[in-house]
């Protein structure tokens, strides 16, 4: 998707999204390797932060109109699927640790 942005922005919002979707896998992966569920939930909290700091990202290149409706569209259910699912798994870990 940034690969169409204006050139002035390869190292402004292209890199921003880049590395705030980077960061969501990225939390996710550190929090599980932790193998402590307080401290997984936290790291899935940072990943939560990522993705909508992701799709805060996407809304500027909607608005700046680099990206097309359709595209903006499709990039928030996706978003918004991945953000229901680590809800959901932070709520199990939450459940699992009775907190």
């Amino acid at each position: 998707m940034s690969r169409s942005f204006p050139a002035e922005e390869k190292y402004l919002l292209k890199q921003q999204i880049i590395r705030s979707s980077k960061s969501v896998t990225a939390q996710i992966a550190e929090g599980h390797g932790r193998f402590h569920d307080k401290e997984n939930i936290q790291y899935c909290r940072i990943a939560r932060r990522s993705l909508l700091e992701t799709q805060g990202h996407i809304n500027v290149a909607f608005d700046e109109g680099y990206i097309e409706e359709k595209e903006a569209t499709r990039l928030k259910a996706y978003q918004l699927d991945v953000l229901k699912m680590l809800n959901g798994y932070i709520r199990y870990l939450k459940k699992k640790t009775g907190t």
